[in-house]
């Protein structure tokens, strides 16, 4: 039997069928010829790029792998997802581009029985297979002309340096200014880009990004990240079933969302520990309870002092850039996501957890924004 006539009757039988026994009649025949490899690979490759077709990016699918599968799996995938941009002739963005850079690392292939890699790799196709579409985030591939976005970018390198001390040091002072002189940069990093637009319109418009909003308690998490998204005048709706948001807004808005929203995410994590083990010292144990209301109180908190900082006064020369922004974002947003719904937040019953979700809210370093000149 030909090659292509061993991986035709293989996906025949287990990609088309959820049954087990289906699965082990193609992983049996895979297995038993081993010239089929190559072809299987690049079989592989067009599944990929089949998921791309259909509005997949790769953090996107390294993502729901891991969600779905196990670590062979994802280490599958970020080998076939290299393999095919060798050959994908389509321009990407910087976005897809660093994605590509931040693929887990292959590694060589784990020795083991060929029927058993025959079984990672149909379990990881029929995933491929069945991924449905989502929304097209079509990204900008070329700088519009007279912006040069190179010294942008080292700011937002040093505001990630900065936020990463901030996360790292055991010491709340040193913390405290490191976070201060992060948002100090952040906030001139918006300023400048506001003042751009006032003098020249942006014709790239508004982008779109995709952030992971992992479990557990994801529905606070994602509370949090659409805190941080209407702070910033961009809007976040959430895909729970494959566990991320999608953002829209200008492409400064979008990295400040990005860095404020993980650097809170840290800062939550840590002072939720700590409160934690305080609480299990006075003899108190409801652990799941009081993380998911430690968590809930603490976005609600956060999104309160966010909106109340974003109303801060600006200057009448940036309002009409400010306003057409927005109704820019909402009309991409509406073009992308024609049918929302809202989500009541569940599980938040342990009032220990929310009072000391609260208060590590009010200590959070949230100050993002300053007044626009």
């Amino acid at each position: 039997m030909s090659t292509s006539g061993t991986i035709d009757r293989a996906f025949r039988a287990a990609l088309y069928d959820t049954g087990d026994d289906t699965l082990d009649t193609g992983a049996s025949l895979l297995a038993a010829d081993p010239t089929a490899d190559a072809e299987l690979a690049r079989r592989g490759e067009d599944f990929v790029a089949a998921a791309w077709q259909r509005g997949w990016q790769p953090a996107d699918v390294v993502r729901v792998v891991r969600r779905e599968l196990d670590e062979a799996h994802v280490r599958l995938a970020a080998s076939l997802i290299r393999a095919q941009a060798e050959r994908d002739g389509r321009p990407r963005g910087p976005r897809w581009r660093a994605q590509l850079d931040e693929l887990p690392t292959s590694g060589p292939a784990p020795r083991g029985e060929r029927f058993s890699q025959a079984t990672v790799t149909l379990e990881l196709y029929r995933l491929l297979l069945r991924l449905p579409a989502l929304e097209p985030l079509d990204e900008v591939t070329a700088p519009v002309a007279g912006r040069e976005r190179r010294p942008e970018s080292r700011l937002l390198g040093r505001i990630r340096a900065l936020l990463a001390k901030a996360e790292a040091t055991g010491f709340p002072e040193e913390a405290e200014a490191l976070s201060a002189k992060a948002q100090e940069l952040m906030a001139r990093h918006s300023v400048d880009e506001a003042l751009l637009a006032a003098r020249a319109p942006d014709a790239e418009g508004p982008d779109a990004c995709r952030i992971g909003v992992d479990p557990p308690y994801e529905q606070a998490k994602a509370v949090l990240l659409d805190a941080v998204a209407s702070a910033n005048h961009c809007r976040a709706v959430w895909n729970e079933p494959f566990g991320f948001s999608t953002v829209v807004g200008f492409a400064p808005d979008l990295e400040a969302v990005e860095l404020l929203h993980t650097s809170l995410l840290v800062q939550a994590t840590t002072a939720m520990t700590k409160a934690e083990a305080a609480q299990r010292a006075g003899g108190r144990k409801r652990t799941k309870t009081f993380r998911q209301s430690f968590l809930a109180a603490y976005a609600h908190r956060v999104g309160a002092r966010l909106a109340a900082a974003a109303e801060a006064p600006v200057s009448d020369d940036l309002l009409p850039v400010l306003a057409s922004r927005e109704v820019a974002v909402t009309e991409r947003t509406d073009r992308l996501f024609p049918d929302t719904a809202t989500t009541r937040l569940r599980g938040v019953s342990d009032a220990a957890g929310w009072e000391e979700g609260a208060r590590a809210a009010d200590e959070a370093q949230v100050r993002g924004r300053t007044r626009l000149p």
